[in-house]
């Protein structure tokens, strides 16, 4: 993390608001008042911010990100976002150039408790115009964010301060209303947890608390930054901007109670889905939902700009897989338009290719799982299509794919990787070596090869008289 004194080095002119929503700008000695913009370059997740000030909470746990701390001054509780270009690693071998708050894409996770009193300092180190949504926020009018409907544009070089009441505990997000398209696009976004005050009748206590967003980008392998202009035909489907096999996984002690909150900035759904357990569905942006619409899943469709909770008994141990159940959303980058070639025979041509091209490789023609054992050469700053290394071989997964750990030994607090899981003897799938019998189906087909399991009707030809009549000509037309 990096503090002031960096952010100031290279912040030059900054600016406070004056009132509810307005900016001026201000010297060194008067930015000394704000809260300190804590920094954070690292796409590890991050331990849980206990709070030492304010009212007691039980922390959430962002994946591959952080909680924003914070200070208190005559009881309001003040946050310092700092809009800026970032370097986001979104894997090993793959940075891309976005834009986000605080060091990351996305921004870190801001946590207050109902009733809190809430300030945020919002300084623009960007090219252009931004603001912050508070998404889901019951607050004054003038501090939902909108540019030009609530609010001037934060204009670069800038500081907007926004105070409002954390009226009511769920989980929200922010993210810019200003160049909403661009900016979204780029990674401009974040989570934001309010804690109930007192025991709450629809928020249970749990054990385990993870938040993270899903976003998109559309960046051309070899490149660095996303192209803006995309609207649906994204390749990089990602959970807090990092892509499998860079999205750390949920680790969690046996027979805890796990809330995962999840929250969806992309341009299309998500059906999210759990293997191994099923899940109560909580919570989404409203709120905890009342106990009597609650539903057993194990998939979640999460919509364009909805956030869901679900909570489950880790009560099986195991990697459990957890992934986006959009199949093209479980893959890294790759061309749109690649050919299905599953069942032609590329030998002949293979070799005469190779004489030309000594490293080339035929795609595709037994499927794609083949890629994932292939050693392909990548342009720099590339992430493979389908990745990641299991105890049994190549997982062959990429984008929206992590696994819920859960370990008898996995002490409490205590989030860190516990390794592969050692399964019993007897409790993994097997080749079978023996001889195999024909399927009885053969000898039902061979008593009545044509009918299958139930006998075609076969309705009588009827004879058909087709009678072709050449066109007269048309009256007074001569012809």
């Amino acid at each position: 993390m990096s503090s002031r004194r960096d952010f100031l080095r290279s912040a030059g002119i900054a600016g406070i608001a004056g009132g509810a929503v307005a900016a001026a700008s201000v010297s060194r000695v008067a930015m000394a008042a704000l809260p300190e913009p804590v920094m954070q370059m690292k796409p590890d997740t991050m331990a849980p911010l206990v709070p030492k000030t304010g009212r007691p909470y039980n922390p959430v746990v962002t994946l591959n990100g952080w909680t924003l701390p914070w200070r208190m001054n005559n009881g309001v509780k003040e946050f310092h976002l700092v809009a800026e270009p970032v370097v986001r690693e979104m894997c090993e071998g793959f940075k891309a150039h976005l834009w986000g708050y605080n060091g990351q894409s996305p921004g870190p996770t801001i946590e207050v408790v109902e009733g809190d009193r809430v300030r945020i300092f919002v300084t623009n180190k960007l090219g252009e115009l931004t603001s912050v949504h508070w998404h889901g926020q019951r607050l004054p009018n003038g501090m939902d964010g909108v540019t030009g409907l609530n609010q001037p544009g934060i204009a670069p070089g800038k500081t907007f301060v926004y105070e409002f009441v954390a009226r009511r505990p769920g989980t929200f997000m922010y993210h810019p209303h200003a160049d909403e398209m661009v900016q979204m696009a780029m990674g401009m976004m974040g989570f934001w947890i309010t804690h109930p005050k007192d025991k709450h009748p629809l928020i249970d206590p749990v054990d385990r608390d993870f938040v993270f967003l899903l976003n998109a980008y559309d960046v051309d392998p070899g490149a660095y930054t996303p192209k803006i202009m995309t609207m649906l035909d994204f390749n990089l489907w990602s959970w807090n901007s990092r892509i499998f096999p860079g999205i750390d996984s949920l680790n969690v002690r046996l027979n805890d109670k796990v809330r995962i909150r999840i929250g969806n900035l992309t341009m299309t759904n998500h059906p999210i889905h759990l293997h191994g357990h099923e899940f109560l569905v909580t919570g989404t942006d409203g709120g905890p939902t009342p106990k009597s619409t609650r539903r057993y899943e194990v998939t979640e469709d999460v919509a364009v700009g909805q956030m869901r909770q679900i909570e489950f008994l880790a009560d099986e141990p195991g990697d459990w897989a957890f992934h986006c159940h959009k199949s093209h959303h479980t893959m890294n980058a790759m061309g749109h338009d690649v050919p299905t070639l599953i069942g032609v025979d590329h030998r002949g041509i293979a070799k005469q290719i190779t004489k030309l091209i000594p490293d080339y490789m035929a795609m595709g023609e037994r499927g794609m799982k083949d890629m994932t054992e292939m050693e392909m050469p990548l342009p720099d700053n590339t992430a493979a299509m389908m990745t990641g290394k299991g105890p049994f071989g190549s997982v062959g997964m990429g984008g929206m794919f992590s696994m819920v750990k859960v370990r008898k030994e996995q002490k409490p607090g205590d989030y860190s990787d516990p390794g592969w899981y050692k399964h019993p003897p007897g409790e993994v799938a097997y080749e079978w070596t023996g001889s195999l019998p024909d399927p009885a189906r053969f000898k039902a087909e061979a008593s009545a090869p044509a009918q299958g399991s139930m006998p075609v009707e076969r309705m009588p030809a009827k004879q058909v008289e087709v009678q072709v009549r050449k066109p007269k000509s048309h009256a007074g037309m001569g012809h």
